[in-house]
């Protein structure tokens, strides 16, 4: 399957289950909702941007998708400087930082190199045109 397609229906998935069960996806993360009522709110913010992204980049070809893929590698980006940040000043326990960066980690390095068109061995993945 191609990377895109996979790396936009994780997107989609994540996204939808921050924004059902709040709940279930801090704890997936390592994170206390229980002790922290307001994380229900950041998390459905955050899965509202993975459905959006996600569903835009399976909609979009060509020149769109490129762009929405390049705009995933920066939120990725951003978010392992979120995971790292978060180990370093205390407010995240070490295991969830590595987690959270981690997972960010891997989507971004994946859509990059979707975007690069340099996924397995050299091949072209097609993005879609």
């Amino acid at each position: 399957m191609n990377p895109v397609v996979v790396l936009s229906l994780g997107r989609v998935g994540l996204g939808a289950v921050s924004l059902a069960r709040p709940d279930l996806a801090a704890k997936a993360f390592g994170l206390d909702a229980a002790s922290n009522p307001q994380l229900g709110y950041m998390t459905r913010m955050f899965g509202s941007r993975e459905v959006a992204l996600g569903v835009l980049t399976l909609a979009s070809r060509g020149t769109a998708r490129r762009a929405l893929l390049a705009v995933g590698v920066a939120v990725d980006g951003a978010d392992v400087a979120a995971g790292v940040a978060g180990g370093n000043d205390g407010s995240l326990p070490r295991s969830t930082s590595a987690l959270a960066a981690g997972v960010a980690g891997a989507a971004a390095v994946t859509g990059a190199l979707a975007l690069a068109g340099t996924f397995r061995r050299g091949a072209r993945v097609p993005v879609g045109d």
